[in-house]
């Protein structure tokens, strides 16, 4: 079994935004772009073009109706993606040694060299956050794209994840938690961030940001914005057009 670091220099994750999320799935298209092309193995896909395809993807968006207490119902998008635990279950049930946490960042990575495929670590995330490539034999999982981050070829603003650096809605945060001060941090501080099932004792660095509460407008007339007139006389443009028209 493979033991996990006392402690990691660093904590590198993510922060999702769960109210401004927009279920676009442009992280999972980026996402499966970029690892299919760079890291390790790539994202294989069977029979994509049939009438029933599969493939392995590091990232998925899924969407829920959920029911507040009060209010109408809100349509809630949840991306989902390897959280890179402080007690990852996937690295202690490793047999291998392939599941390994770093210490110098707290990024949890598979070496896919000594993976036999066993499927443990899937067995053992309680997220679902893993995935068996079928082409490969191998188990895939987020990588925080680490060949990104720490890639000085690239510019400054792309030296972040593939799935943050393409979000348009800017509902994914990726930052250092052990700085408190970095915007990750922060944004956990000030919104309220979450640890998803922390029953499990996982201790997930990434967070999430809970939906705000949305407006009621059960009460509100659609047609209130056009009920009371701007103005009396139409002037500007407008009004020489409405001149114009009358001499017609």
């Amino acid at each position: 079994m493979t033991d996990l670091p006392a402690s990691t220099t660093r904590k590198l994750g993510l922060v999702i935004d769960l109210d401004t999320c927009v279920g676009c799935q442009a992280c999972v298209i980026s996402c499966k772009g970029w690892n299919t092309e760079n890291h390790g193995a790539p994202l294989s896909d069977q029979d994509p073009y049939g009438p029933d395809p599969s493939g392995t993807f590091l990232n998925r968006v899924h969407s829920y109706e959920v029911q507040p207490d009060t209010g109408p119902a809100q349509l809630i998008h949840f991306p989902k993606s390897c959280l890179h635990c402080e007690n990852a279950p996937c690295v202690t049930v490793c047999p291998t040694g392939a599941s390994y946490k770093r210490t110098e960042d707290g990024v949890v990575l598979v070496n896919e060299k000594d993976c036999i495929g066993c499927g443990l670590c899937a067995w053992a995330c309680p997220y679902g956050a893993r995935e068996m490539d079928a082409a490969e034999g191998v188990m895939k999982k987020c990588t925080l794209c680490v060949d990104r981050i720490y890639n000085e070829n690239l510019p400054e603003e792309d030296r972040t994840p593939a799935c943050v650096r393409t979000c348009p809605s800017n509902a994914r945060h990726f930052g250092d938690f052990s700085d408190p001060e970095s915007q990750v941090s922060q944004l956990v501080r000030e919104r309220g961030g979450m640890d998803i099932m922390p029953e499990q004792g996982t201790q997930p660095v990434n967070k999430y940001l809970p939906p705000r509460p949305r407006d009621d407008w059960a009460d509100t007339s659609v047609l209130a914005p056009y009920l009371t007139p701007v103005a009396e006389e139409p002037r500007g443009f407008l009004g020489w057009l409405d001149k114009a028209l009358d001499k017609i």
